[in-house]
């Protein structure tokens, strides 16, 4: 029974050290230009699309 309460300790331990190392990882400052292009993706759309739907509403007022 003493083996499972030890393993269980490590495995909190070595958890704790991957969560840790992720909020390194990404609050780190070697991140933050990829982070903000990353950010910025879903607002990226082409010119085209808004043009294409703007035109069709003008069409539809005349």
């Amino acid at each position: 029974m003493e083996i499972y309460s030890i393993l269980g300790s490590v495995f909190t331990v070595i958890s704790f050290a991957v969560f840790v190392g992720i909020l390194l990882w990404a609050f780190s400052s070697r991140r933050k230009q990829a982070f903000d292009q990353a950010a910025l993706e879903p607002f990226a759309l082409p010119d085209e699309v808004d043009g294409v739907s703007r035109g069709n509403s003008q069409e539809a007022r005349q």
